[in-house]
């Protein structure tokens, strides 16, 4: 099949596109890097010419409240016509576990939106909600830092590795469109104040963690960045110890 990896030379895509070109696959990264812009047009209908899937794993480059709607929303919509176009027949895109139950985060925000405009494409589609991703962590922490103390919130989390997003991405473009969402997390729960404080002794950071159960997540209240545990939710090969490693 011939796969177009939107957003491929990103973080997840440059691990996704050697899996799918190990399985037989034509895989075709497209960013702006390569002349293919979801947000402008710029490149997408030769890019997609042949494609039979398109996986989107792109991020936004400002995380501004109407930045990120504007990115999420016109790059899905734009996706969404050129694939018709072009007879792409299964649409995978890469969403966030629970973005629906935090209003208050505009990014979260920002991806529903994006899923529902996946929805109302006309495309055969699945949506990979994933948990945070394991390289999120010292961002996380640097957010939540002032004065030398990292306050966190207690909300349960269960972060994922890319490469675990990666190889499940690569398994759904093998696979019928769910028309739906699928859930990935990673092996292990806990809280998000304990990742990090664990992220933190690993690499050798004196930082202070503080548990607070206000503390919110970039600013958004939040009460669970986890799948329920009876949810279903794939879970990644990849511990957090042995990404740590």
């Amino acid at each position: 099949m011939k796969i177009v990896v939107i957003g491929g030379t990103g973080l997840v895509g440059k691990k996704l596109i050697p899996l799918l070109t190990a399985a037989g696959h034509d895989a075709v990264a497209a960013s702006p890097s390569t002349g293919v812009n979801a947000v402008t047009g710029e490149g997408l209908a030769a890019a997609l010419t042949g494609a039979d899937v398109v996986v989107d794993v792109t991020n936004a480059p400002s995380w501004g409240d109407d930045e990120v709607l504007h990115f999420f929303t016109t790059s899905a919509a734009n996706l969404g016509a050129a694939e018709r176009e072009a007879g792409v027949q299964h649409h995978i895109a890469v969403s966030i576990v629970n973005c629906d139950q935090i209003p208050g985060s505009g990014y979260m925000r920002a991806k529903v939106a994006q899923e529902q405009q996946i929805r109302t494409a006309g495309v055969p589609f699945t949506i990979l909600r994933a948990t945070q991703f394991f390289e999120f962590l010292a961002g996380i922490a640097d957010f939540s830092t002032a004065d030398g103390v990292a306050r966190l919130s207690t909300a349960r989390f269960q972060p994922v590795a890319a490469e675990d997003v990666a190889a499940t991405l690569a398994d759904l473009v093998e696979r019928p469109a769910v028309n739906g969402v699928v859930d990935l997390a990673g092996p292990e729960a806990g809280t998000l104040s304990s990742f990090v404080s664990r992220y933190l002794a690993a690499k050798g950071d004196t930082r202070t963690v503080v548990e607070d159960p206000e503390a919110g997540y970039f600013g958004a209240a939040v009460e669970s960045l986890a799948p329920a545990p009876d949810s279903g939710a794939r879970l990644g090969a990849i511990s957090f110890e042995k990404w740590l490693g």
